[in-house]
C-alpha cells in the first residue's frame, strides 16, 4: 500500500512526489520482535511480506523449497531425451550461447555440466556486429560441418524461424532453452523449452535463461541418475540472473542468495579474478554481479571478442583465468570511453527531441558501437523517464536497442511491429528490446511505435515519484544498514529499501572528479551521516544541494561503507527536498 505524501513532499528537486509505502505497524512490531530487526527495517518487511510465515521463508530461502519440478515446463522432457540419446551415441553437441552475461552464465554452466558426463562439447558465441544476436543459417551450417549432430541454443532462438529451419535442412537438431517473449508459433525445433512461450503456463516466468538452464541440469541429472553436485554451479547462475535484471521472487530469490553463498565461499576462477579487479572485499552482493562483474563480462560481447565472458567463466586454469580477467578489464575500460562518446551525441539528438514531446527518444548515427547502444539507452530513459531507443547505422540498416520504463511493455510492443513486417528482426522483454529495421524505415518504426505505446507512456509519466520505505534518523542509520542483510538479495521484484531523513542540516558539501558530491548530514539530535550523490553535478538535484539550503530531507539507500579500516553507516542520496 502506499500513502501520499512522505514528509509532505509534492515536488522534490528532482521534480518528483515522495509517496510514503504503506504496512501494518502491528505486523511490523511483531516482525521487529521476532526476527530483530530495527524498526525501520521491520516496516520494510511488513510493507512486503503480510504473511508471518511467509516472512521467515522470506528471510532464510532455501531451494528445495522454491525449486519446480522441471517437467512442469513445455518440452523439458523432450529435450532431457534427446541430450540423453547424444550422450549414449557419443555425438558431438554445440552449445550457441548468447554474448551478454546471462547467456555467458548458460553456456559456462551447461558446459561445465555436459563436461562432467564426458560430453564433447563445442562452445559457439556469434560476434555481435558480425552476427548479430542469436542464430543465423551460417552458424549452423558451421556446426553441422564441426561434426555436431544436437545444438543447443542458450538465451536466444526462441523466434530464430530461419536459423532453426536452415539447421534442419542440413540434419542438425536443435534444442532451444530461452526465456525470451515468444511468438504466437515456436521455431521448428525439437525441443522449445520457455517458461516465456506463448502456450507455456509456467508461473515462473520471471526466470532468466540461466535459470531455465539451471532447471535443465536438474532434469538431465535425474534422467541419468548421476550424482553431480549441482549446488556448486549456483554462483554462475546467481550471477546471469542478477545481471540480466530478472525478479528476485520466487525460486530467483532463492537461486540467487544461495548462489551468493557459493560466491562468498568458492567462486568459480573467473568469478573470483573479476571481483578482484573491481575492487571487491568481503563477501560479494548482489550489487557487486550487476554493477561489477557483469559490467566487465558484457565488455568481451560489446567491443571486443565475444567468447571471452564464456571462456572465462568456464575455466578451472589460473592462469587463464587471470589472463581473461585483466583482458574484460581493459575492455570494459574502453567500453566506458566509448560510451560516454556516444551518449554526449546521442544526447543531442535527444534534448530535441524531449523539447518537442516526443512520447519515444529515439536516436541514431553512422559510427556508432553497436555494443554500446544498449547501456546509452538505459541514460536515456534514466535522463528523460520515458521509453529510448538507440541505432547504429551500418550497410543501410539500423541495428539498435530499446530500453524502457516500468509500466510500458516494450519487448512485445516491438514483437508484434516485426510480425507486422515493420522490422527485419526484433524481440526483448518487457523492459528491454533489441531491434534490426532498414534506415529508411527507422522513422516509420518510431511512428507506429510511439503510437501504440501513447496510452502507457502517458499513464507512466503521470506516476513520477519515489517510494520511501522508511523514515529514520542518522542515529540508527548503522543498525539499519546491517540489518538490511537479512531482506537481501535485493533487485528486481525486492528493490532496495529507500529511507527518508528528516530534517537534516548540510555540514559539508565536496565536488568528487566534477561528477559526484560527497556529504555530511546531521539529524536534529546532533548525529551525522555520510552521503553521495552519484553523478549529480549539472542536475537539478545536483544544483539544489549545492545551493547549500539550510534544512533538507533527504532519500536515498543506506549502505555500509568501509573507509580506512572502518565502518559507517553512508547515504547513498538519490533526491532532496527543503524542509517545510
Amino acid at each position: 500500500m502506499v500513502s501520499k505524501y512522505a514528509l509532505n513532499v509534492k515536488k522534490s528537486a528532482s521534480g518528483k512526489a515522495w509517496v510514503s509505502v504503506d504496512s501494518d505497524s502491528r505486523l511490523a512490531e511483531f516482525y521487529a520482535r521476532q526476527f530483530d530487526l530495527p524498526d525501520g527495517v521491520a516496516n520494510v518487511l511488513a510493507a512486503r511480506i503480510q504473511n508471518k510465515q511467509e516472512a521467515a521463508a522470506f528471510l532464510s530461502p532455501r531451494l528445495r523449497d522454491q525449486l519446480p519440478d522441471p517437467s512442469t515446463l513445455i518440452d523439458m522432457d523432450r529435450a532431457v531425451e534427446r541430450v540423453e540419446a547424444a550422450l549414449q551415441s557419443n555425438e558431438r553437441i554445440a552449445i550457441f550461447a548468447d554474448y551478454d552475461v546471462d547467456g555467458a552464465t548458460s553456456g559456462a554452466l551447461l558446459q561445465r555440466f555436459l563436461s562432467v558426463l564426458g560430453a564433447d562439447v563445442l562452445v559457439y558465441v556469434p560476434d555481435r556486429e558480425k552476427e548479430g544476436y542469436g542464430p543465423n543459417p551460417a552458424a549452423m551450417n558451421y556446426l553441422k560441418e564441426s561434426g555436431c549432430n544436437l545444438v543447443l541454443t542458450l538465451d536466444c532462438g526462441a523466434t530464430a524461424f530461419e536459423a532453426i529451419d536452415a539447421a534442419n535442412e542440413v540434419g542438425l537438431d536443435v534444442i532451444v532453452l530461452d526465456h525470451h517473449v515468444g511468438a504466437e508459433a515456436t521455431p521448428n525445433a525439437v525441443a522449445v523449452v520457455n517458461p516465456n512461450r506463448a502456450d507455456e503456463i509456467s508461473p515462473h516466468t520471471q526466470l532468466a535463461a540461466v535459470g531455465v538452464v539451471f532447471l535443465f541440469i536438474v532434469a538431465l541429472r535425474r534422467k541419468l541418475e548421476v550424482d553431480t553436485d549441482l549446488m556448486n554451479f549456483l554462483d554462475l547462475v546467481a550471477l546471469g540472473t542478477v545481471a540480466d535484471v530478472a525478479s528476485l521472487t520466487g525460486v530467483n530469490r532463492a537461486l540467487v542468495a544461495q548462489g551468493l553463498r557459493v560466491m562468498a565461499i568458492n567462486p568459480k576462477l573467473g568469478i573470483a579474478e573479476l571481483l578482484r579487479a573491481g575492487g571487491v572485499q568481503g563477501a560479494p552482493k548482489a550489487s557487486h554481479m550487476g554493477f561489477v562483474i557483469g559490467p566487465r563480462i558484457n565488455a568481451g560481447g560489446r567491443i571486443g571478442r565475444s567468447e571471452l565472458g564464456v571462456r572465462l567463466l568456464s575455466t578451472d586454469d589460473p592462469e587463464e583465468a587471470a589472463m581473461i580477467a585483466s583482458e574484460l578489464d581493459n575492455l570494459n575500460r574502453q567500453r566506458q570511453q566509448i560510451e560516454r562518446s556516444v551518449f554526449d551525441q546521442a544526447l543531442e539528438q535527444a534534448n530535441v527531441q524531449a523539447d518537442s514531446g516526443a512520447k519515444v527518444i529515439a536516436v541514431s548515427s553512422a559510427g556508432w558501437r553497436q555494443g554500446v547502444v544498449g547501456i546509452v539507452a538505459s541514460r536515456l530513459v534514466e535522463r528523460f523517464r520515458r521509453p529510448a531507443l538507440v541505432a547504429a547505422i551500418e550497410d543501410g540498416i539500423a541495428i539498435g536497442s530499446g530500453r524502457s520504463v516500468s509500466g510500458v511493455a516494450l519487448g512485445p510492443a516491438i514483437i508484434d511491429l516485426r510480425e507486422e513486417g515493420l522490422l527485419i528482426s526484433g524481440g526483448g522483454h518487457n523492459m528491454a528490446a533489441g531491434f534490426r529495421v532498414a534506415e529508411k524505415g527507422f522513422k516509420r518504426f518510431v511512428e507506429v511505435l510511439s503510437s501504440k505505446l501513447s496510452e502507457n507512456i502517458d499513464k507512466a509519466a503521470e506516476e513520477v515519484s519515489i517510494r520511501i520505505d522508511a523514515v529514520i534518523g542518522p542515529k540508527g542509520a548503522y543498525a539499519a544498514a546491517n540489518a538490511l542483510e537479512k531482506l537481501s538479495p535485493f533487485g528486481m521484484g525486492n528493490p532496495e529499501p529507500r529511507f527518508a531523513l528528516a530534517g537534516v542540516r548540510l555540514k559539508d558539501l565536496r565536488v568528487i572528479k566534477n561528477s559526484h558530491l560527497a556529504i555530511r548530514l546531521e539529524g536534529p539530535d546532533g548525529f551525522s551521516i555520510s552521503a553521495m550523490s552519484f553523478r549529480s553535478i549539472g542536475s537539478p538535484l545536483g544544483d539544489f544541494l549545492q545551493s547549500r539550503p539550510a534544512v533538507i530531507h533527504a532519500v536515498g539507500r543506506i549502505e555500509i561503507n568501509t573507509w580506512r579500516g572502518r565502518d559507517e553507516a553512508r547515504l547513498v542520496l538519490e533526491d532532496a527536498a527543503l524542509a517545510s
